[in-house]
């Protein structure tokens, strides 16, 4: 099936794994990951080394706004709403460059964060998962086996995220040089800067971002209000309202749990959703269109409402689907 979204509770399911009949997703090793390991710590100690040493206003002023349009333009809609759920169409000239803004992150490249992501999103939807994706341990200790380990699990599913991406050349460049990428910014960072700008635009921004990225992951699964109970899942979803505007909207996670094909993360008022409003943006101009909201999509089985303000923002008949007749 690759990637293609069905109706029903077919729009709900993670579309790049195979073979989900035979996988397991508890029993499994935990190893060393030297090659993101050394990425991530040469960041990280760097970001903590030279950043106080290269401080300037200026340089913090690039480091915000490349943070700013490589998280939001790039992880958030381009590799998370648009590459990886499908909650809007857009021309594939501009999936490519949301897509390789998305690079320009320094976590990984797409079709490796694909794989991670889809496969870390089912594990925590089965009734039991690896105690590596459960997001029990303390803040640090999790942080640093994040940062460091990967896990391979014993029976692990299938990976086929579709031609249009698997296929795609650009797709393969940027996965295989994903790393070199942060090259050409560091150069024009240093003709117009200096030292300054390199430090801040490039190392204390990758370091920011992946460390960011480990941090509200930790939170969105651990701690923090919610609207949603995903039904027989190992592992349940919280909002972080104080990290919306750092992550562009990626810290309403229990919204984006109960609809994970929804543009829109932030559904209930004063959610403020940067990534979303982006695609409003494309879709004013003429550049994004068929944008899936809960409103839009089918009613979604295997959720149960926690609020009265739940059914506010979901689809015709997702009351009776919960459950809840009487509730329009």
């Amino acid at each position: 099936m690759g990637r293609a979204l069905q109706t029903g509770s077919e729009a709900f399911k993670v579309n790049s794994l195979t073979g989900l009949d035979e996988a397991r997703p508890d029993k499994g090793r935990v190893v060393w990951d030297p090659a993101r390991s050394i990425w991530n710590m040469s960041f990280l100690f760097g970001a903590l080394i030279l950043g106080p040493l290269y401080f300037t206003w200026g340089a913090f002023a690039v480091f915000l706004a490349l943070s700013a349009v490589t998280l939001c333009a790039g992880h958030s809609v381009g590799f998370h709403r648009r590459l990886i759920h499908r909650s809007f169409e857009c021309p594939k000239w501009l999936e490519r460059t949301l897509v390789y803004m998305g690079t320009l992150v320094g976590m990984g490249g797409p079709i490796w964060t694909i794989g991670l992501h889809d496969s870390r999103d089912w594990a925590q939807r089965e009734e039991d998962c690896h105690w590596f994706l459960r997001h029990g341990k303390p803040l640090w200790i999790e942080g640093f086996y994040y940062l460091n380990f990967k896990l391979i699990l014993d029976r692990p599913p299938g990976f086929d995220p579709g031609p249009e991406i698997a296929g795609d050349p650009f797709y393969r460049f940027l996965q295989k040089t994903w790393m070199l990428h942060q090259i050409p910014i560091a150069l024009a960072l240093f003709a117009i800067g200096g030292w300054a700008w390199v430090v801040w635009g490039v190392i204390v921004r990758v370091a920011a971002c992946t460390t960011m990225h480990w941090f509200i992951s930790y939170f969105a699964h651990s701690r923090g209000p919610q609207d949603w109970h995903l039904d027989g899942a190992a592992l349940q979803a919280h909002n972080v309202p104080i990290m919306a505007i750092p992550t562009m909207g990626e810290s309403w996670h229990c919204n984006h749990h109960a609809f994970p094909r929804s543009a829109a993360h932030g559904l209930y008022p004063g959610q403020i959703d940067l990534g979303f409003q982006f695609i409003r943006l494309l879709e004013k101009l003429g550049l994004a269109w068929d944008i899936k909201l809960p409103s839009n999509l089918p009613p979604r089985p295997g959720i149960s409402p926690m609020s009265e303000r739940a059914f506010s923002v979901t689809a015709p008949g997702q009351a009776e689907v919960c459950g809840r007749a009487d509730v329009a």
